[in-house]
């Protein structure tokens, strides 16, 4: 089997994004948006997306449901050049899971409706397909509450094969923070979260004193810092890494288009803080158009965007190993 760069198994599911809505939504009024797009959505999607448009082999495990919006999700990952043979269809009649997004001047809301998002179990899983990549990346970790259950087996077992391990946890709709988490923080290798989730992640105030307590648990942290740039956390030595300054349109898809970028260029040999800028880069070129994975797209404006910012050469290592 040719070895592939990354296996994700993730949640699969389109954004539905309404702009130009007031911040208050009064009841019983109807409120008009002036712009409309359905996109592929959520964090583990958009990831495998971007990494395949960046030249990566990517295999992506997930469960979508038997209508139209799952087949259009599907059709995003394929038509990116993603391997979707491993995802399932949910045959209870749950459908896929939907997000909408209200943009704001000062921030979005964003409502789920999860469906079969939380549904994916460790058992849905090819165990062997996942160990064929050399490294398997987890976002959305307290949305996909299906795959809590044995997950720290299956990190250990993917850990005894050779595979690296990343995770961005995104938001904890309970606000909880513990459960499953506790057990995957000592197996994985890189943690990717943005400044609000660090502190959340190790019960802290500041992002000083979450990288401080997470340090000792998790070898290399990046925090991702919007505007600001990243942090690099990489076994004690912190680097602050700057940004790409553009006219952003939106952020939706901005922290996993970071990890796409900061992935391709980690597995490709560079050192933690030239990843992360990396990562500034496709995550300010997500910026630049609505959604997740559009900018990704426009495949002469992507890479036009990328080789004036320095974006390292990605040679695949689907051409180059064999296992």
């Amino acid at each position: 089997m040719s070895r592939v760069d990354v296996a994700i198994a993730g949640e699969l599911n389109l954004d539905l994004i309404l702009y130009g809505l007031p911040q208050e939504l009064p009841l019983e009024k109807e409120l008009l948006a002036s712009r409309f797009i359905m996109t592929l959505g959520s964090s583990s999607a958009i990831l495998a997306h971007n990494l395949a448009s960046l030249g990566l082999g990517v295999i992506f495990a997930g469960q979508v449901g038997a209508d139209s919006f799952g087949k259009i999700a599907v059709e995003y990952l394929r038509s990116a050049g993603v391997d979707v043979s491993r995802v399932v269809e949910n045959g209870d009649g749950i459908p896929t899971g939907v997000t909408v997004v209200l943009p704001h001047d000062s921030g979005r809301r964003i409502l789920t409706y999860p469906g079969t998002i939380e549904l994916l179990a460790v058992s849905d899983l090819d165990i062997d397909a996942l160990a064929s990549a050399r490294h398997l990346h987890l976002s959305s970790l307290f949305l996909q509450t299906g795959l809590h259950r044995g997950l720290p087996d299956l990190l250990t077992t993917l850990k005894s094969r050779g595979v690296t391990i990343s995770l961005d946890t995104n938001d904890d709709p309970s606000g909880h923070w513990d459960g499953v988490l506790t057990e995957v923080l000592p197996l994985i290798d890189i943690l990717l979260p943005n400044r609000e989730e660090v502190c959340r992640i190790a019960g802290r105030d500041t992002v000083a004193e979450a990288l401080k307590v997470l340090s000792s648990k998790v070898p290399l942290i990046v925090v991702k810092c919007g505007a600001d740039g990243a942090l690099v956390q990489n076994r004690g030595n912190l680097t602050s890494v700057l940004p790409i300054l553009v006219d952003a349109v939106d952020s939706i898809g901005a922290g996993d288009s970071f990890n796409a970028g900061f992935l391709a260029a980690w597995l490709h040999g560079q050192s933690p803080e030239e990843s992360a800028r990396a990562g500034n880069i496709t995550g300010a070129l997500s910026t630049t158009q609505a959604g997740g994975v559009q900018a990704f797209l426009r495949t002469p404006e992507r890479d036009a965007f990328l080789n004036r910012h320095h974006f390292p050469e990605i040679r695949l290592a689907a051409e180059t190993l064999q296992t």
